[in-house]
């Protein structure tokens, strides 16, 4: 729900060309074949996002879905389709369909509506053996940038750094997005996982998992296993960094962090780098590493609060007052910030062994990388 009201705030600044793709629509003969569908739109996601185009996610798709009252799986009528790419201010939508012949050959589909200027273009397909699905996908996922005049790579490249994926690792991994039970999910994803090792996709989905548990090793494990280019590999760093953050590995959690940072200069990454740093009492790089998160938004008292405390500990106590004062100011129930601002005051540093001197840098675990593509498009960099 945050990532929605966010998209929503920023739709009316931004107007930075977005992409949706839609679940294809099943022609076979075969209900049990619906997941295709699904597979056939995250492929398309995975195969732009790395190549720098705005894709909007599933979640985004579901919340729309949600409040257009449209059931998912559901053929879409034009104008449904219209509504969906309308509401999430995408500017093209893809959508299409799949049928199946001899049960043994697959041809998708496909078709882009550019929704900022009302007109369809042309339908363009592909068409192969049905265990040949990922590669098949992915050429459609070619054809798409091609059709969006996006600078890529040759077919035969493009093509070549996406390694087939087995037939039965896909089904598991789309099965399990679907699923309706957490328990449901953790199986699928792990099947495809083990039916396939070089899979990353539903590694990352059991990383979030094993996060969300807060079992950070096993959660490290599977997250160590998301390479690039998986559309998902700057999260999964991110929450690596978190999971090594959290089972005290504090140089692994760094590297992490200045991993994300490089590619994606979020505030939460610079906090949660600064957090890493400070416990590595590397202090200077720490508060640099504050202050940019501070920057970017300076209404947020855990950015204050991070450089306070850094500066406290560093005995530059004028100056930790006015960052913790700041916090006070935005959150006056704030007890830990008020005791140290105290102490500040009175020039009272911190005491070895203390608990409440000690480790105490706020960790950040959203991750805004949707919407920080979306204004780096906007602003033309």
């Amino acid at each position: 729900m945050r990532r929605w009201l966010l998209l929503v705030a920023l739709s009316g600044v931004l107007r930075a060309e977005t992409v949706l793709a839609l679940p294809f629509f099943n022609h076979t003969a075969s209900a049990n074949l619906d997941w295709i569908g699904e597979s056939i739109a995250e492929t398309l996601r995975d195969a732009m996002a790395p190549e720098g185009v705005l894709v909007l996610d599933r979640e985004d798709r579901l919340e729309a879905y949600r409040r257009l009252s449209l059931r998912s799986g559901a053929e879409l009528t034009h104008a449904s389709i219209f509504k969906i790419g309308e509401s999430l201010d995408a500017s093209l939508v893809i959508y299409g369909y799949y049928e199946l012949s001899s049960n043994t050959t697959l041809k998708i589909t496909a078709r882009i509506l550019d929704i900022q200027h009302t007109r369809q273009g042309p339908e363009f397909s592909a068409s192969g053996a049905m265990a040949d699905l990922a590669s098949l996908e992915y050429r459609v996922g070619w054809q798409v940038l091609q059709q969006l005049h996006w600078k890529s790579a040759s077919q035969e490249e493009f093509l070549k750094a996406r390694p087939p994926v087995r037939l039965d690792a896909v089904e598991s991994y789309v099965r399990g997005l679907l699923a309706s039970t957490p328990e449901q999910r953790h199986v699928f994803f792990t099947r495809a996982a083990r039916l396939d090792e070089h899979y990353s996709q539903p590694c990352f989905q059991l990383g979030k998992i094993y996060w969300e548990k807060k079992d950070y090793k096993i959660a490290a494990g599977w997250l160590e296993r998301v390479s690039n280019p998986d559309p998902h590999y700057l999260e999964a760093q991110f929450f690596l960094g978190l999971c090594r953050y959290n089972m005290a590995d504090f140089v692994g959690a760094e590297q992490c962090f200045q991993t994300v940072a490089e590619s994606v200069p979020l505030n939460e990454v610079y906090a949660d780098l600064g957090a890493a740093q400070s416990r590595l009492n590397q202090s200077e790089a720490a508060l640099g590493s504050f202050r940019k998160a501070l920057e970017g938004d300076s209404g947020d008292p855990d950015y204050h609060f991070n450089v306070g405390y850094t500066l406290w500990r560093a005995k530059h106590y004028d100056e930790a007052v006015e960052s913790l004062r700041a916090v006070v100011e935005r959150n006056p129930s704030d007890s830990e910030a008020t005791a140290l601002l105290g102490r500040a005051l009175k020039k009272e540093g911190p005491r070895p062994g203390d608990p409440r001197s000690e480790a105490r840098e706020r960790l950040k675990t959203n991750y805004e990388e949707a919407a920080f593509r979306q204004l780096q498009a906007e602003l033309g960099k």
